[in-house]
């Protein structure tokens, strides 16, 4: 009975890693959901108006309830265009990039994307380059030249970027507006002086960058990364963190941690920001519930179907089981009554 029963468990054993796999495949089999996503975008945009808006959000990171409030927002807002700074997704399995998209598709405005370092994860670069193109690149609307970067990283920017990028702010110098934006801040307030925080790593990186956005006169450098809103100065260069589009808030502090947007208006007079709050936890507990159910229930949406076909597998699997037990006692000899 101990072997018979030992085979069983290496049968289940085996026919549950097959399941696994056949669940892996079912995921890559569903391929990508688009390609040039980011190129397709721009060509959707007015680019002759000097007089526009646009929305700048970053790190909602799966989030479904918060992100999904967002994009009913901003789909009642007067903008040209929306930009999501990096951190699209908890991670870079194309699963996880399918259900953002699915998420974006009821954004009703173009929607471009910068890269951030939870996308890379789980050799999600080259899934993010399948989906929305170049890691880095730059357009203009009217007289503002835009310029997406990528420190991904979260150390620097590449000696070939940085090359592209001088070359992008030399030609940006006849435009009335020059807006960067990167996902990893330069520095992190939070920090004594220009501390690494949640910032870039490599400091004598963040100063050189920091040196160029002043010797250019940047208008604005949207960062994110940091789970906030924040507004300052580094050096010459203003910054606007904005990192609240849905993954879990960094602290409690009301002036920083809340869920938001913020709103670009560019005209002739100057340009504006209006920061847009949405419902937020206020208590230590709230966010905590919410940290916890945000990441649950996202694993849920995405992998509904796996799990699906992976609790009918296992149904299955003990099914064959008890049929083949069953079976085994019907043909073993009855032994005579003592």
């Amino acid at each position: 009975m101990g072997k018979v029963f030992s085979k069983y468990v290496v049968v289940v054993v085996i026919l549950l890693l097959l399941f696994a796999t056949g669940v892996k495949v079912h995921s890559g089999l569903a391929g990508s959901p688009g390609s040039e996503w980011n190129r397709r975008s721009l060509q959707r945009i007015d680019r002759s108006k000097n007089e526009f808006s646009f929305a700048v959000f970053g790190d909602n990171q799966n989030s479904i309830e918060v992100f999904n409030d967002l994009i009913k927002h901003v789909n009642r807002e007067d903008v040209a265009f929306a930009l999501d700074n990096g951190d699209l997704v908890f991670d870079g399995e194309m699963p996880k990039y399918r259900f953002f998209i699915n998420q974006v598709k009821r954004l009703n405005k173009p929607l471009l994307t910068g890269i951030g370092n939870h996308d890379i994860l789980s050799y999600g670069r080259s899934n993010y380059y399948e989906i929305f193109g170049p890691f880095y690149y730059s357009f203009t609307v009217g007289r503002s030249y835009f310029i997406v970067l990528d420190d991904a990283n979260e150390t620097d920017v590449d000696p070939w970027q940085m090359d592209w990028l001088k070359g992008e702010l030399e030609k940006s110098r006849t435009y009335a507006n020059r807006f960067v934006f990167m996902h990893v801040p330069l520095y992190d307030r939070r920090t004594s002086g220009f501390g690494l925080g949640h910032a870039m790593k490599n400091k004598k990186a963040a100063r050189e960058l920091n040196a160029l956005f002043d010797k250019y006169n940047v208008t604005m450098l949207f960062a994110s990364h940091i789970h906030e809103f924040d507004r300052g100065v580094w050096g010459k260069t203003p910054y606007i963190i904005t990192g609240g589009a849905g993954g879990e808030l960094a602290g409690t502090d009301s002036r920083h941690y809340f869920f938001h947007y913020v709103k670009v208006s560019v005209t002739d007079g100057g340009v504006s920001y209006n920061v847009v709050k949405l419902k937020s936890p206020t208590t230590v507990l709230e966010r905590i519930v919410y940290a916890t159910w945000v990441q649950l229930y996202a694993f849920l949406a995405v992998h509904y179907l796996d799990m699906l076909i992976t609790l009918a597998g296992i149904y299955l699997l003990f099914a064959l089981v008890y049929y083949l037990e069953r079976k085994r006692r019907k043909r073993a000899p009855k032994l005579p009554p003592p």
